[in-house]
C-alpha cells in the first residue's frame, strides 16, 4: 500500500487566532489516533496566513478519496472550511510505488525485480507499446528511477 502525503490548508481565510489553530491541531491528533491517519508535526500558529497547512500520512492510491477523507477531518477539527492542497507520495522503492507512479501516468505495466551484481536492484518494466506513444519513454524511466531508487529497464510488447 502506497503511503500519500496529503496536505490541506486549514484556515483560508486566517480568521484563526494561534490558540484556536493550536487547540484545531489537538482536536485532529484526537480524530486521528485510532487511524492510521498521522498528523506530521508543525506550528501552523506561528506560520503565515498563506502557510497554514497541515500535512497527514495516510495509505491509499486514490488520491482524490484521501484529500476529501482529509478535507473532512480538518473541518471537523479546526472548525473551518478547509481547501486541499497538494497530494504526493512517499516512496519506499517498492513494486507497490513503481505501480503507483505508472497508475500517475495512466498506465499499468508488469514489473520484474531482480538483485543486481553490486547490491542493487534492477527493475524491468514491461509496458504497451500504446502507451509510449502517448507519454514518452524518458518521463517514465526518469520517474521510476527516481521513486525506486534503483536502475530500471523499459521492455514494450
Amino acid at each position: 500500500m502506497r503511503t500519500a502525503v496529503v496536505r490541506v490548508q486549514v484556515d483560508p481565510t486566517g480568521r484563526l487566532t494561534p490558540e484556536q489553530l493550536t487547540d484545531g491541531m489537538a482536536n485532529l491528533r484526537e480524530l486521528t489516533d485510532a487511524t492510521d491517519i498521522d498528523v506530521l508535526e508543525n506550528n501552523i500558529a506561528a506560520m503565515p496566513v498563506s502557510r497554514r497547512e497541515i500535512q497527514l500520512l495516510m495509505a491509499g492510491g486514490d488520491a482524490g478519496h484521501l484529500t476529501r477523507d482529509a478535507v473532512a477531518l480538518c473541518a471537523k477539527a479546526f472548525g473551518t472550511a478547509p481547501t486541499p492542497g497538494v497530494v504526493t507520495y512517499v516512496s519506499r522503492g517498492t513494486d507497490d510505488d513503481a505501480h503507483g507512479v505508472l497508475a500517475g501516468f495512466g498506465i499499468a505495466g508488469e514489473i520484474i525485480r531482480t538483485p543486481g551484481d553490486h547490491g542493487f536492484d534492477i527493475v524491468e518494466v514491461t509496458l504497451h507499446k500504446a502507451d509510449l506513444d502517448r507519454i514518452p519513454e524518458s518521463r517514465i524511466h526518469t520517474a521510476l528511477e527516481a521513486s525506486l531508487n534503483c536502475e530500471v529497464h523499459i521492455r514494450t510488447k
